[in-house]
């Protein structure tokens, strides 16, 4: 039972570290992901979608946190109800979006390991096994280190993991999951996917007897004996999904120029903004963004403004920036996959993603000089 507990408490330590440090490297997008929760409980729950960045920086760190106190075997009664209270919830909570159907994707692992509502529920079903497997060999939870020993570690991984999940919202993630990452090449991953392996079935009707039989395939000259009915497609084989789907890039008068602007064989800027209205836009982000904008426009590089914003909004940010660079509309999803910050700056080359900012970190032309163009 000894070996059962410690290889348990491993287990769900190890787990919760990682659940929660993938929702703090990517906080914004767990945020996103909690918004989706909200909205599929109905308009009863609308009031917690402002409280949703605070909340998936929270759940993070709480996570990270109780998977060290597990691992080093402290706080025994409160750890545990904690762990299993927290377990619970979410069980429900991907119970109940995989039994309606309204949440394609759980967010559990962020977007490191993409897990649909049901293998989340079972995952923690699991979780609550090896829950159980601890509270009845409890009294082989014993602390690794003594009390002054184990608060500090506990106050300074509880403080690295806040800061962690601060310094991945301000200047995106460390390790980056998206299927925007630096090195994609967006053009392929357009066509990566591969279909379903479908099997086709027809109901024909017998002229004679009246009979309807289903058929894989339609018999020789078969409108001799038959008449068709009806049709139906059964999925052999599950295909996967383009990595990156829904993209598409359209002028202001609403021509595609997804392609021309991803087979540009020069280095490029995309500026993006979800939306323009509810970008951050102080006096030092406009300067850095308009010099950088400069820069590459007088070398003779394209950039691009990719928002999901309407004319109007475009055009008051136009006169109040002085912006010369032309602005195209994209989904708003999309535009919050490729970056998680408003407004982001994403410098592409013949399709591939070369390098991505924050817009506390935009830099100036000058280094981007210096590590990419005259190397």
């Amino acid at each position: 039972m000894k070996k059962l507990v410690q290889i348990s408490k491993l287990l769900l330590g190890v787990l919760f570290i990682f659940s929660g440090f993938v929702k703090a490297d990517d906080p914004m997008g767990f945020s996103i992901k909690l918004q989706e929760y909200f909205e599929a409980f109905g308009p009863w729950w609308k009031w917690a979608i402002p409280f949703s960045l605070p909340l998936a920086s929270s759940i993070s760190v709480i996570e990270m946190t109780l998977g060290l106190i597990m691992l080093i075997g402290t706080w025994k009664r409160i750890t545990l109800w904690l762990v299993f209270l927290m377990t619970l919830f979410f069980a429900f909570l991907t119970f109940y979006t995989a039994h309606y159907n309204k949440v394609l994707e759980c967010g559990c692992f962020g977007d490191a390991i993409p897990m649909t509502p049901w293998q989340s529920f079972y995952k923690n079903v699991v979780l609550l096994g090896l829950l159980a497997i601890i509270v009845i060999g409890h009294k082989h939870y014993l602390p690794a280190f003594s009390g002054i020993i184990e608060k500090s570690i506990i106050v300074l991984f509880f403080a690295a993991s806040a800061w962690f999940s601060w310094y991945c919202y301000n200047y995106l993630p460390v390790i980056d999951f998206r299927p925007y990452k630096v090195g994609t090449d967006i053009k392929r991953d357009m066509k990566g996917g591969i279909p379903d392996v479908l099997k086709y079935y027809y109901t024909l009707k017998n002229k004679k007897s009246g009979e309807t039989k289903e058929f894989d395939k339609f018999p020789e000259n078969y409108q001799n004996e038959w008449d068709y009915v009806s049709s139906r497609t059964e999925v052999i084989k599950k295909g996967v999904e383009a990595k990156i789907h829904d993209f598409n890039i359209v002028n202001l008068d609403g021509f595609n120029c997804t392609d021309s602007l991803l087979s540009d064989p020069n280095y490029s800027l995309f500026i993006i903004s979800s939306s323009i209205a509810e970008a951050n836009q102080s006096a030092e982000t406009e300067e850095k963004l308009n010099g950088l904008a400069n820069s590459f426009m007088k070398n003779h590089m394209r950039v691009s403004c990719l928002t999901a914003s309407g004319e109007d909004d475009i055009n008051k940010f136009k006169e109040k920036n002085h912006a010369q660079y032309l602005f195209y509309n994209t989904d708003d999803t999309q535009l919050r996959t490729m970056i998680r910050s408003n407004p982001g700056v994403m410098m592409i080359k013949d399709g591939i993603v070369i390098a991505m900012w924050h817009y506390h970190s935009i830099p100036d032309y000058k280094t981007l000089n210096v590590q990419y163009f005259h190397k």
